[in-house]
Formats: structure tokens, sequence, C-alpha cells
């Protein structure tokens, strides 16, 4: 049964490999596109004008493509959110050509518009393993997870109360 199980884990972590966004460069385009836009409709809210985030958000498009594209030609293993933190970082800093024209760019952009698109896929992305893991843990787990969100969202709101 060992060997069997080290298989099935060594299969998934074969697939898993392949699943990476940098190994679907086209796949991950297209989905980063339609983030993209789902995040620059969403400047709306804020009242920005939709024109002046739009160079912030392709500077951001090309910022993550360029990551991607580095982690899959980089010959050892770093993660695509290090590669991409580390071009946009490179991108600002002082010394960088045109870091000005970006910034003022970037700053059109409402970022909190951005997170919440992305933190709503990364809520809704579940994969088998975790289905199966819940599975296992059964119903036990929807309680200690009620009562986690309920006790994160009551000591949210008493430190806002208190400090604000």
């Amino acid at each position: 049964m060992k060997t069997h199980e080290n298989t099935v884990d060594q299969f998934d972590a074969e697939a898993l490999k392949e699943l990476r966004p940098e190994n679907q460069l086209g796949k991950t385009a297209l989905v980063l596109a339609a983030v993209c836009v789902a995040a620059w409709f969403s400047n709306i809210v804020n009242g920005s004008p939709l024109l002046d985030a739009l160079p912030g958000m392709l500077i951001l498009y090309v910022m993550v493509i360029i990551g991607l594209v580095i982690g899959r030609a980089c010959p050892f293993y770093l993660p695509s959110v290090a590669w991409v933190s580390l071009i946009s970082i490179i991108a600002t800093l002082p010394f960088f050509p045109g870091n000005g024209w970006i910034i003022a760019r970037l700053a059109e952009v409402d970022f909190l518009a951005v997170v919440t698109p992305v933190l709503a896929y990364a809520g809704l992305a579940l994969t088998g393993r975790e289905f199966s893991m819940f599975k296992q843990t059964g119903w036990k787990l929807v309680i200690v997870a009620l009562l986690v969100f309920t006790g994160t969202f009551i000591g949210s709101a008493v430190v806002a109360h208190v400090m604000l």
C-alpha cells in the first residue's frame, strides 16, 4: 500500500508541475487578460475614469507575463509570484529607466479593486485533493470553519470599533 501511495503522490507532483502557470503560458495569458479586464472595470467603483487606468493595467499585465516567461526559462525553480514581484520591484526602482512614467501610470490603478477579483478566484479555486480532504474530515470542518470565520469577523469588528 505504501508504494501505491508514493506512486500516486509522485503522479500528483508531476501533474501539478504541468499545471503551473509558467508551463501553460497561452492559457495563463488568456485568464490573466480576463482578470485584468475585470479589475480594470472594477476601477469604476472608486470613480476612476476607465481610460486613465488602462495604461497601468497593461503595465501590470506585461510585468506578470515577463515574470512567467522568466520563470519558465530559468534553469532553477522559483515560484512565479517571486519572479513577478522581482520584475515589478525592479521596474519601479529609482534607477530604472522610465520608472517615473511607470509609477505614474500605476498610480491610476485602484489596487483594492484589482485585488478583489484575484481574491475571489483564490477563494473559489479548489482542487480535487482539497475535496477529498474535505470528504475525510466531514461535517466537523464546516463547524470549525464557521467558528473561525465568525471569530475573525467579530475580532476585526472589535478592533475597528476600538481603533476608529
